[in-house]
Parts: C-alpha cells; structure tokens; sequence
C-alpha cells in the first residue's frame, strides 16, 4: 500500500482535504466513461500546479510511429495510440478578474470530491480565499450520460462567501491537445473547422493517418440564484478554440451558476458531412430534457446495471468499497454495444499502454461481460477477434508464418501488431491460446455452440496452423518444442519450453481438432465453407496432432513440478520474502539484465495454466505447483494476485486468498504498485469480480452445469452476487453458516453444491 487517503464507503470513493502531491493520482480515481467516451477528473477551471490532462474517445486512435534504436524484420512500424481528444470540460472562472487556481490561491479549505458509484456522478467543492481577499464556495457536479452516450453534462456553481464581486466564467473546447505518451512529441489531430453560434460551439478535427474525424462541441447557460441571465455574453474563436464569456455581479450569499452540455459526437456513427448538424441533434435533445432530468436518467441507467453486476459484502467495508469501484470502472469502460469496441488496459483513465486491446479481455474480462450482462456483449467481444483475423494471418505472414498461420497480436486496435518491445512482439505469443479458450470458455459457460460453425472455428484452425508451425522436433529431446518465448511471466524473456506456452499449444490443437469433427457432425455445410477457406486436410491434422501428443513439458522429479521452462532450475531460487525491501519492487530498483537472471516472477505463469485447465490437474498437483511458485512471485503484474487468489481459495487458505483479494480489489485505491497517477488498471478489475466469484464462491460449469463450492473468508458476515447462466439469473448469498440460492427466470436450473446436485425453480430460494 502507498498511500490511504480513500476514505471508505460501500458506494462512493471519497477524498477530503487538498493536498497538491495527490492531484494526479486523484485525476485518475475519480475518472468517469460512458463506454463510448471517459475523462481524467481534471479540474473544470484552471490549474497551474502538476496535472495530466486526459479526455479519450473509445475507438479513436492513432499510429504513433514506433520510436527504437534499431530496426528488426517484423518489427510493427507504429504503436498504435488512444487519443487524448479535445478537452471540452475547461471553465475557467474569474472573481474580480482574479483567476481562481486552487494552485496558487491563499487558502482552499473544506476540499471534498465524491464519484458516487451507485448513480454514477462526480463532484467537487471546496472553499477558496483568493489572493484578492475574496472568498468563495465552489460546487462542481459532472456525468457522461449513458442514456444519450455523445453527451457530457456539467453544473459548476460558485457561491459569493463575503463581499461583492463580480463573477466571470470562461468556459471553452480545446483541440490544442497532445499526448502525453507521444513518441515524437507530435500533435495528432488536425482542426478542420471552428464555430460558435449563439450559445453553442463546435470544432471539427480529424486524426492524422487514420483520419477518425470528431466533433467536439458544447452549449452552456449562466444563472444567478437559478434564473437564467441574459447579455454580457461574449464570444471568441481562435485556431484551436471556441470560448464563451458570461459575467454576473454578486453580492454575498448569491450563487451563480454555468451549466455546460459537452462532449463528442464522431465518424464512426455519423456521416462526416453531417457531424455538426448530428451535434445539435444532441444538444437539442439535451436541452429539452435539462440537466436535472438527465442526472435522474443517469440515476435510473446505473440503477439497472447494479441491479445485475453488484457483488453485496457485509462487514468489510474497504472490501465492499474496493469491489464495487471495480465493476463500477468495467461499467465505465465497456458497455458491450459495439462490437468495433474492446477493453484496454487503462480503460478511459491514462494513456499507458496505448489504450489498445491485450489477451487481458479473452483471460480476465470475458467471463465478467458474460456472466453480469446478456451473453451477446461477450460474443461482441469475441466477434471482434473473428473480425481481426485476416490482420493476424498477415502478422503472422510478417514472422515467415504460411498457409493461413494467424498470431494474434500482443497488442492492437485495429488488428495489426503494435507493440514495439522484442520479446513481447515476438516472443509472448502465449496470447494466440488465449484468443482459443475464450472461445472455449464462451461456449461451455453459455451453451452457444453455434458460435464455433460459425465464426470460432476459423479462428481456431489458424491459430493450430501456427502452433503446428511454431513448434519443431528435437532430436536431442525425441519431442516436439517451442523455442525462443517469454511466457506470461514477463521476467523471462527468450526461454525455451515455457510450460504454459507448450500446454496451451498442445490443448488449442486438440480442441480445434475435436471441434472439427463436431462441425463436420452436426454442421455440414458450415464444415465445408470453413474447409473451402482454410485449405486443411486430413495430412495436416494428423501433423497437428503429432505435435500436441508429442509436445516437451520440463518437469523437475526432484521438487515433482513442472518446470516453468527447461533453464528454471538454473537460477538460484531465493523466496521473495528473502528479498530485502529497499530492493522492491524490483522492477523500479534493478537492472533488467538483473531481473531476467533471477528466479522472480511477475505474475501467474505455471499457476495461471492450471488456473485456466484447472479440472486437468488434481488438487494437491495444484497444491505443489502453488507451493513451489507463488513464494517466488512477486507480483509486480496487476493481473497476479486474482489467479492466486483462486487458488488459495480452492486451496481452503481462506486467510491467503483474502490477502491476495484485497491486493487486486484496492490494487488503484491503495496504489499498491505506486503508479495510479498514471491511470487505473482497468482489464485486471474482471479479476476482482472472479477471485470472489470463482475463488470464494468456488463457481466453475461441470457437465453443463453451475456447481459452487462456497467459502468465506474470515470478518465477512455475508456475501451475494448473481450471474446469467443461459439466460436465468441466478443470486447466490453465502454467510458462514449457508447459502441460498435463487433463481430470476423461467426455467429450473440444477446446481452443484460442493458436488451435490440441487433443482432451483424459478422465484423459489434454495439453501445449502
């Protein structure tokens, strides 16, 4: 933990006093998305002191020329980039022409921000005493609205504490903006066109390259004590900018008010040609419904996605707390509306890693879109990989792949390759299996089968033709390899045989192969498209499946585990809590070089493997696999502690699966890994959902069916939360003496319960 300024509460992320040094971190805390647009909690007015700006539009991107010293053969040329849009939420404010700067004023005291969760609004107040002797009382309260997505909503009100004073807001659009991670300090859109009309402003800007092009615009209004005022109101344009000036004069107690409807309406929904008239459609629609009715709609949209995704915990507040931010963030980030759309890693809060998808949606996130939401979101999520696919066959092309070989990228937007590190681009292709056991975990846990004829199984027939590809015969070994990878843990790179990479190859061919023979069965025309396009025949697949029976796993008969790859025991294996704490986290104190010739691991890599084929593997083979690894596991990844949380839990180490809960739950809130400021890590928030789903509460499918094997962990008096299992919900409460089970549906649904079966009809409880 580094730092503990949160204050806990079930709904709200809290934060009273002002403190300078935490303002970025804040930004980050505090952002708020609607799926289809997010922004930093930046300051509406100015600020002069540290700040990261940061306003993103989902699907916008640009491809940063990729920026290295050198230059490899199949090196991506360009990383490709969420875009920092045009900022539309600035109202600067004057008091006696004196700018109000919580940087520079004489005294801000009563500071308090709330992001109420449970409504989904954010608001700011504090009290300012200017340098000019003045004192005021702000209040800020702003949405992006998820009924009408294209619109941002803002209430910025200032009450007169002492004096008389006159009182100017200064509220614009800006599309002088840059990334903060821009590799060549480049601006990434070009302002095609500024304007302001009436009370109403616009700029037209298209991205450079990819030319995405957004309009961003606002509307606002002034009140003094709730009545609109009329005149001194002036306008201006500039190059990059459209800024409105409004002035009221005030005596003390009086409260005047700017309301500002904002936001972007883009390309990607609209004819280009039609993008402002589009905008006033919004805004329109905006005004005739006010801000007060379009906050209550708010209210009432969030109110229907808790009634779904809410995991209740009684008597751990911080766990409750930290729990529901991150469904509340998922929420934010991705509504599952359009398939174009996928999930990054930072979501609407940062521009680390690019904002571009990684194999966190098919490991983490999906099996949270599918069980909280209809099923058709997670096929959404899995359709935008089919959609993808010519892109990862022409990836593979790059790295001398043939015959229709896909590798799916580490990293991407659009489909192609962007990530421009070495041994994740070429070597972390782990990820191609991911892409297979979503697709996997869909089916069994949906029952949708028809994805596979349909769309799944081209993409399975191209990720076995890599892996057969991929892998070679040593002689020397009289088994099938897989060399030069970095597995999961990213600590190892250029490793030959990583276990998980050999055993997600072999399971991806023999489940494609399997999947074959049931299209071929059940599917028959849909086979015959799907060998027309993919060119397989029966000489390959016996190849591929020479390949799986055949493949090397390093095994240790002394320590009897397998080997994360065939050097491991090489190191000098020294447990983490041996380390010396000056040396954490060890990738902020030591050399690379240092890391990667140590035993530490960053996340779960072995571990995680058994976590995804876990009914392969017996409890106590996972008992000495967890052993054996997780006291070497630094967990520096924030994907780490949820899988090791699961199987703790499954382990019966109640105390050890909560500890690793709350390292991912409170992962940003606590900013465990002292980089929040930089964004929240949005993708490893689904696995909070599963480390009490799947670990506490034990949920797996076996023989098509739910099974739970309920825990609790100590100081928790009650815990529920509900799933759509094929379309009946199902609640499920768990305290330390039973759990009720309950369904919301037509039909019955049969359940495991620590391995016995139970009939649950619908609107009926059932406790164990």
């Amino acid at each position: 933990m580094n730092q503990d300024y949160i204050i806990p509460n079930k709904w709200s992320i809290i934060e009273e006093g002002f403190e300078k040094g935490r303002v970025k971190s804040s930004e980050s805390l505090f952002s708020i998305g609607n799926g289809a647009m997010g922004q930093r909690a930046n300051f509406e007015e100015h600020y002069s002191g540290p700040s990261f700006q940061g306003s993103y539009i989902a699907g916008v991107y640009y491809p940063d020329k990729t920026r290295v010293g050198w230059w490899k053969n199949g090196y991506p040329e360009h990383f490709a980039k969420v875009l920092n849009a045009p900022n539309w939420i600035g109202i600067n404010v004057f008091v006696n022409e004196e700018a109000l700067d919580l940087n520079t004023c004489q005294k801000v005291s009563g500071f308090r921000r709330e992001l109420n969760m449970k409504e989904g609004w954010y608001q700011r107040s504090f009290i300012a005493l200017l340098q000019n002797g003045i004192k005021i009382k702000v209040e800020s309260t702003r949405f992006l609205s998820l009924d009408l997505d294209e619109l941002g909503a803002i209430n910025y009100k200032v009450e007169l504490i002492s004096g008389a004073a006159k009182i100017t807001f200064k509220p614009y659009i800006d599309s002088g903006i840059t990334n903060t991670d821009a590799n060549w300090d480049e601006k990434f859109w070009k302002i095609l066109e500024v304007q302001a009309e009436d009370e109403q402003g616009f700029i037209i800007s298209k991205t450079l390259k990819t030319e995405f092009h957004a309009c961003t615009y606002m509307q606002s209004e002034l009140k003094l004590n709730d009545e609109k005022v009329s005149g001194d109101f002036q306008k201006e344009t500039t190059e990059d900018k459209v800024i409105f000036t409004y002035s009221a004069n005030a005596e003390e107690g009086d409260v005047v008010s700017l309301r500002k409807f904002a936001g972007y309406v883009t390309d990607m929904n609209h004819n280009q040609s039609e993008l402002i008239s589009a905008t006033k459609a919004v805004l329109k629609k905006a005004a005739e419904t006010g801000f007060t009715k379009l906050l209550e709609n708010q209210k009432d949209a969030w109110a229907k996605i808790w009634e779904m995704a809410d995991i209740t915990i009684d008597g751990d507040i911080k766990a409750q707390q930290g729990i529901r931010f991150n469904i509340f963030q998922l929420n934010q980030t991705y509504s599952g509306k359009d398939e174009r759309l996928n999930i990054g890693p930072k979501g609407f809060t940062g521009e680390k890693y690019g904002g571009s998808t990684y194999w966190d949606t098919e490991a983490y996130c999906i099996p949270f879109y599918m069980a909280t939401k209809d099923q058709q979101v997670a096929r959404n999520l899995l359709t935008y990989r089919y959609n993808h696919l010519e892109k990862a066959i022409e990836n593979a092309e790059k790295l001398g792949f043939s015959n229709g070989a896909a590798l799916y990228p580490m990293v991407t937007m659009n489909g192609e390759e962007s990530h421009n590190e070495w041994e994740i681009t070429f070597e972390e292709i782990h990820r191609n299996g991911a892409m297979v056991f979503a697709i996997y975990n869909y089916v069994r846990y949906t029952g949708d089968f028809d994805y596979i004829p349909e769309k799944g199984l081209e993409v399975m027939i191209a990720i076995a033709k890599f892996w057969h590809q991929r892998a070679n015969f040593s002689k020397d070994k009289n088994k099938y390899v897989i060399l030069g990878v970095t597995g999961p843990n990213e600590y190892e790179n250029n490793v030959n045989n990583n276990w998980y990479t050999n055993y997600i190859a072999k399971w991806c061919i023999e489940y494609c192969l399997e999947m074959i023979e049931k299209v071929k069965d059940g599917h028959k025309e849909d086979y015959d498209r799907i060998i027309g396009l993919t060119r397989i025949n029966d000489e390959e697949l016996i190849e591929w499946r020479e390949v799986a029976e055949g493949m090397h796993f390093p095994y240790s008969e002394e320590h009897g585990v397998f080997l994360q790859q065939d050097g491991f025991l090489d190191k000098e294996i020294i447990p983490v809590d041996q380390l010396d704490r000056m040396n954490r986290p060890i990738n902020q104190q030591w050399s690379w070089d240092r890391i990667l010739r140590s035993c530490y691991i960053k996340q779960a890599d072995v571990l995680q493997g058994m976590y995804f084929f876990e009914d392969q593997f017996s409890k106590e083979t996972l008992e000495k696999h967890f052993d054996f690894y997780e006291p070497l596991t630094v967990h520096e990844s924030s994907l780490s502690p949820c899988v090791h949380s699961i199987q703790a839990a499954k382990l019966d180490r109640m105390d050890q699966a909560y500890e690793f809960y709350v390292r991912t739950a409170r992962l940003d809130l606590d900013d465990y890994n002292n980089e929040v400021k930089e964004g929240c890590h949005i993708t490893s928030m689904a696995g909070t959902w599963i480390s009490i789903v799947e670990g506490f509460g034990g949920m797996r499918i076996v023989d098509d069916q739910l099974s739970f094997h309920p825990r609790i962990p100590d100081g928790w008096q009650a815990y529920s939360f509900k799933v759509n299992f094929r379309n009946q919900i199902v609640k499920v409460e768990v305290n330390s003496g039973k759990t009720t089970f309950k369904v919301e549906g037509d039909q019955s649904v049969f359940i495991l319960v620590k391995g016995q079966q139970i009939e649950v009809n619908p609107d009926e409880s059932v406790s164990v």
